[in-house]
């Protein structure tokens, strides 16, 4: 039995194949790129200046995931992890929150112990079968296209927020994210 999402304090989110479409470019010299959708980045936004939490927790590491992810205001980012139930545990005891509390977007086989274990687990639309077969919601973007935005907005539908406190919530949503001058590239391999 799924959670109701009025119980959702939490969204933890993989990375390759959610918040990216899965594509990994590295470049001869090593940098690596990956595309992060500005919608989601909105919706994380909106969501956590609604009081709610939002952590990542990877299989893989990338410079590029940490940089988004400060823009952001995500603090509870995990990168490099092989269990991600233990992952789960960790993050629940830091939070305090219990699963029926926490709901997981994933893609793929490595998502599956997780999303057998939160009150809430969400497949992307190009989610592997039995991502998509467990999911109490899939959404109807793919991966790296808005699919996380859609599944916050969901999940404050559930809560009964409206359009409107949405729009207000993200109304300066941009604003905190700065460009950084003369930086190093951090778009390189780290495994």
């Amino acid at each position: 039995m799924h959670s109701d999402p009025r119980e959702i304090q939490m969204i933890v989110l993989d990375v390759d194949g959610v918040l990216t479409d899965g594509s990994i470019w590295v470049g001869q010299d090593g940098y690596e790129l990956k595309r992060f959708h500005v919608r989601d980045g909105l919706g994380i936004k909106v969501w956590m200046k609604l009081g709610h939490q939002i952590a990542v927790i990877s299989g893989r590491s990338s410079q590029a995931v940490q940089r988004r992810m400060e823009e952001l205001g995500v603090s509870l980012v995990y990168q490099g992890i092989k269990d991600k139930q233990k992952c789960l545990s960790e993050l629940m005891d830091r939070s305090g929150l219990s699963l029926a509390q926490i709901a997981y977007v994933g893609d793929d086989w490595p998502d599956l112990g997780v999303l057998k274990r939160v009150g809430y687990p969400i497949a992307v639309a190009d989610a592997e079968g039995p991502v998509r077969k467990i999911a109490a919601y899939t959404t109807h973007r793919k991966g790296g296209e808005g699919a996380v935005r859609e599944a916050i907005d969901h999940l404050l539908k559930g809560k009964g927020k409206s359009g409107q406190e949405s729009e207000e919530a993200g109304a300066d949503g941009g604003s905190e994210v700065r460009p950084i001058r003369d930086a190093e590239p951090i778009f390189r391999v780290v495994d």
